[in-house]
Order: C-alpha cells, then structure tokens, then sequence
C-alpha cells in the first residue's frame, strides 16, 4: 500500500519518505504540514508556485528555494541547493500551492530576488560526500566544547551543523548573555577548516533539535509542530488552580512547560463568571476564607477559623453573602451546597481472613523440607548424653514394651467383639496349647 506520492516507487518501497505509505502524514520528519493540496492540479504554468520547502537535518531547519524550471520533485527526494561559496543537500519537504501558504505564515515573499535556487537533483556522488561531512558533526561537537571551556567562556556548544560539501559549519550555542567570540571564531576556523556561522539559540530551541518524549507520554511539541514559542510564567499555572510545583511544571528544556498556554484562553474566559474580591466574606461564625475555585462545577470553597472543613458555595450565593456584607449585613450560615459525584459508589467489599487459603507449592516445600533438616539435627544432640549400649537397650525395651501393649489391646478388641472365639472346641482340645517345636513363640521381638 502506498499513498499517491508513492504509488510509482519500483522495487515494492516508496521512494518518498520512507513510511511505507504514510508519506502526506510526515512521519520520519520533523515540523511536516500535512499536504491537503497534493491532489490539485496545475491550472497553468505560469501562475503555479515555483518555490518548494527542503528541510534539513530531519526537519531541524527548514528554508525556501526557488525552482524556475518546475522540476518534478516529489516529497522525500535529496536535492542539491545554493550554499554558502558551494552546494548543499537537503530533503523536499513541500510541493505545490501549500508551500504559498507557509510562506504567507512565516512572512516571506515569493518574489523575493535573495531567495536561492535548486540546482539539481543529488547524486550519488553527492550524497556520498554529504554523509562524509555529516559524521564528522559528533566529533566537532565535542572538540568545539572542549575548545569554548579552555577559552573560558561562558557558553554551550548545542549543536553543528556542517554543509554538504564541507565548506561551512553552523554552531549553535546556547549563552545567558552576550558572549565575545572573536578569538573563538579564528580557533574554530583554523581546527577545522571551514567558514563558521554562530547562532544563538534558546533552551527552547535546544529541546526541539535534540528531541524527547514528554511527560505526556508523546513526543515534544518543539520538535514536531511548534515553531512559535511564547513566555510562559506562573499566572497561567495559577488560573487553572495547578499546585505551583517546578519540577512538574518544567518540560525538558528547564522552563515552564509551553502546554500551560493550550487551555489558559478557556480557563480565563470561564473564570469571567466568578465574583471578585470574594477572598473573605463574613459569617455568625466568623470570616470564611477562599480555599479553591471549581471551574467546571461553578463552586467557590471556604474554610472557617474553628475548623479544617471546606464548604462548597455556589456563586450565586458568594454574591448573595458578599452585597450583605456590604450593607453591614452577617448571615448566619454559608448553606453550603452537596456535591455529589455521577459515578456510581461502590461497594466496600467486607474483610476477608485470607490468610490459611493462599498457599505456594515452592515455599511449602522448602518449609517442609527446612524442618527434616531441623528435625535431623536435634536428633543426635537428644540421644547424645546415653551410651549406645543404653540407647540400644532402652530401644529394645521400648520396642518390647509397644509390642506387649499392641497384643494385649488387640486381644482385648476380640474379646469384645466375640466373647467366645477363644473358647476351646470339643472336637479339639489342644488348639490353644503351644506347640513344643517352636521355642521362639511367646517372646518378644526386638525392635
């Protein structure tokens, strides 16, 4: 399956972006919008835009070139460009009539004669010598960290960007204040042999090159959509009743989180219903102070001076009480309001004694066997103060003694279930006698 950009890839692979059909939805790059124009078609040459979007490094860096030939290229495509003083090779990001409306949001005019041009399609040769350059960027960054500390400047080394040909290199840094770089730029040019561009960058900025998943669970804002970053400061935690915590509200970058300003429009505009100046109102029992405000259920909590409880009111009544307090008037009570929940209530499940009912097979086991091992050890240390002749003797009485009782008791069971099976028949009357061939019988057995 592959999506209309794809659909003549050879080879059973789309020659786009790589995600086996889902090219319009960006997902192997950074900052995409989706293309909802790609099905349009040219109505005429000449008013067809003739500007497309490449991105670089996966979408860290985007720009606009002019292509005046109208070169087919489609989406993914490695593509050489104007550099600085040589070529550089980046990857078609947009196409089309969408590219006018990027450039319309970012501020940039299509006739602008600064803008540069496609030079062509990138070869194999090309590319070969872009990813020479590319893995010499880990290298760079390290040595450029290394040199900034030994100058001892007060900086940070984000990131390097080389060009394609190896001509130019951008660092990225990030610094509080400003920063004297010229000795720097001479050391930098001469260790590694380019033309070097500084950039500034925030820790913004900084997040949204190096990436990462947030705390949402998904991956940062700043590196798949947001491009405009606003301030965000504690007010807008406070208005959504958030606890002023800064290691939950800090993103990756360090600063406030940039999702406290998604819901802050609606927060403000359901807060325009709530009275204000109501932070204590007065009542028979003393001043109730504001606790917390329940935006979505429209409720206002108080606590009195003599106890921890809170009292729902709504703001009808917080009204009601603040114009009586005006006219110097105190109520009695706040009449707080029940708040009930939608969820049913469940049952509390009564106390179960588990214990006894809950058995493992392997601690059972090991139990069983660590009591033989014990039983087996005191053993010999009971038997230890007899001799072995004493031991031997006393076993031999104990065993006489249980065989004596084994008969007795068993003759005792006969007798009572039949009286007179041991009587002497008149057929026979020596079936009872003993026999003189057996001088053993009538002894006991040692045990």
């Amino acid at each position: 399956m592959s999506c209309t950009g794809c659909s003549t890839a050879t080879g059973g692979k789309p020659n786009g972006c790589k995600s086996n059909g889902g090219c319009s939805s960006g997902g192997c790059n950074r900052m995409n919008a989706y293309d909802w124009l790609h099905n349009l078609p040219m109505a005429d040459f000449d008013s067809a835009c003739k500007v497309i979007e490449v991105s670089f490094s996966q979408g860290t860096r985007k720009d606009f070139f002019r292509n005046p030939m109208l070169q087919p290229f489609e989406k993914g495509d490695l593509i050489a460009v104007e550099g600085v003083s040589g070529f550089d090779i980046g990857e078609v990001s947009l196409t089309g009539e969408i590219v006018r409306l990027q450039m319309k949001k970012r501020g940039v005019k299509e006739d602008n004669p600064e803008m540069k041009k496609v030079l062509r399609r990138a070869t194999d040769r090309d590319i070969e010598i872009w990813k020479q350059n590319k893995a010499r960027e880990p290298e760079a960054v390290i040595r450029s960290r290394a040199i900034a500390k030994q100058l001892k400047l007060d900086m940070k080394i984000s990131q390097v960007e080389m060009q394609a040909d190896g001509r130019k290199a951008t660092f990225f840094y990030i610094a509080d204040g400003r920063v004297d770089f010229r000795e720097l730029i001479k050391v930098y040019a001469s260790e590694f042999k380019v033309k070097v561009e500084m950039r500034q960058i925030g820790a913004r900025q900084e997040a949204g090159k190096v990436g990462g998943i947030g705390s949402c669970g998904r991956e940062l804002c700043c590196s798949t959509w947001l491009t405009d970053f606003k301030s965000v400061n504690t007010a807008a935690a406070r208005y959504q009743n958030l606890s002023i915590n800064q290691t939950k509200l800090s993103g990756q970058c360090g600063r406030l989180k940039c999702c406290l300003n998604y819901e802050l429009d609606t927060y403000l505009d359901a807060l325009q219903h709530f009275p204000d100046n109501c932070d204590v109102i007065q009542v028979a029992k003393g001043n109730a102070f504001l606790i917390k405000k329940d935006i979505f259920k429209n409720l206002m909590w108080y606590t009195l001076p003599d106890s921890n409880k809170q009292y729902p009111l709504t703001i009808e009544r917080v009204r009601k009480i603040k114009s009586l307090n005006q006219q110097g008037i105190t109520p009695d009570e706040l009449e707080p309001v029940e708040v009930t929940t939608g969820k049913p209530k469940e049952a509390e499940p009564e106390t179960v004694e588990l214990v006894g009912q809950i058995s493992l097979r392997t601690l059972e086991k090991a139990e069983k066997k660590k009591k033989q091992q014990q039983q087996q050890r005191n053993q010999p240390n009971r038997q230890s103060g007899q001799r072995p002749q004493q031991r031997q003797q006393g076993g031999q009485q104990q065993g006489g003694g249980q065989q004596q009782r084994r008969q007795q008791g068993g003759q005792q069971k006969g007798q009572q279930r039949n009286p007179n099976r041991n009587q002497q028949r008149p057929g026979n009357p020596n079936r009872n006698q003993q026999r003189p061939d057996n001088p053993n019988q009538g002894k006991d057995k040692q045990v």
